[in-house]
């Protein structure tokens, strides 16, 4: 399966501010291919732009969130600076993605945030054996 497009220090910050851009750890196999699922369900491939924690120009374009906090989950920076991690990516996923948003009245159940966060750090910390695949390099790795 092809590597996710990623936008890469040739954009410019003007063009990230029109999108929601989703960061990610581009070095897990498992995360690489949640991510070609998100290019797929991303009809036309318009709405997001992909950009991996790993790339030299995060520090630069994203200062305010951690490092450790961009291996523990995933990040989108929707058009307005708003940040969304973990479980809270996925629900802002279903909103955004006409695709998922079948799953939205599930995953926007009223008091069942809490299951979602748990669900998401359980899958995200075994993410890797959990797809039955492995990560070469330790970037799935949690502490």
């Amino acid at each position: 399966m092809p590597e996710p497009k990623n936008i890469s220090s040739d954009h410019t910050e003007e063009g990230l501010r029109n999108s929601v851009v989703v960061i990610y750890d581009g070095n897990c196999n498992f995360c690489q291919s949640q991510i070609n699922l998100l290019r797929r369900l991303d009809i036309g491939q318009k709405q997001l732009c992909y950009l991996s924690l790993h790339d030299p120009s995060i520090d630069t374009l994203f200062p305010r969130i951690e490092h450790q906090r961009l291996m523990q989950e995933m990040h989108l920076i929707d058009q307005d600076g708003r940040t969304f991690a973990g479980s809270e990516a996925v629900k802002y996923l279903t909103r955004k993605l006409p695709l998922l948003w079948v799953a939205a009245p599930i995953v926007h159940l009223p008091g069942t945030s809490f299951l979602w966060r748990w669900l998401y750090k359980i899958v995200a910390k075994n993410r890797y054996r959990l797809a039955g695949k492995k990560c070469d390099s330790g970037g799935c790795k949690l502490d």
